[in-house]
């Protein structure tokens, strides 16, 4: 990746929706410069979607979670896997500390949240897990 690459990637995290005619004009490059890098960095897996963000209220019967993990040994790798493949993690940050990984979940019910935690018990490498629900927001 060079500059141009990384002014792009910046771009489209401010707006993934912008159009290639308006990333070209605030790069300073041709619209088809900007289609063959966008579909080389897709290509190569640095781009991996697009996605839409919402305002925390915006679904406000959603629960959201955070879940401290503890891997046992070496199975970071495997527990990373087996967490990306669940569809109610958000997010899922390397840490250091007393945990190992920190997932973001959500879910649209306390029975769904269940299920979600049962189904993460399961993985295999996870030594020990805490979870604490979120309740408000303020920044």
């Amino acid at each position: 990746m060079d500059d141009t690459d990384r002014q792009l990637i910046s771009l489209l995290r401010k707006d993934a929706r912008m159009n290639v005619a308006a990333l070209a004009t605030r790069l300073g490059v041709s619209r088809g410069t900007v289609t063959n890098r966008l579909r080389k960095l897709e290509d190569a897996h640095v781009i991996v979607g697009y996605s839409v963000r919402l305002r925390p209220d915006a679904e406000p019967n959603q629960i959201r979670a955070w879940m401290h993990v503890l891997v046992e040994g070496n199975q970071t790798r495997a527990v990373i896997a087996g967490l990306l493949g669940e569809p109610g993690v958000q997010a899922l940050h390397d840490t250091n500390g007393r945990w190992d990984l920190l997932a973001e979940l959500r879910a649209d019910s306390m029975i769904d949240l269940s299920a979600l935690l049962e189904r993460v018990r399961l993985i295999k490498g996870i030594a020990n897990t805490e979870t604490s629900i979120l309740l408000a927001t303020y920044r």
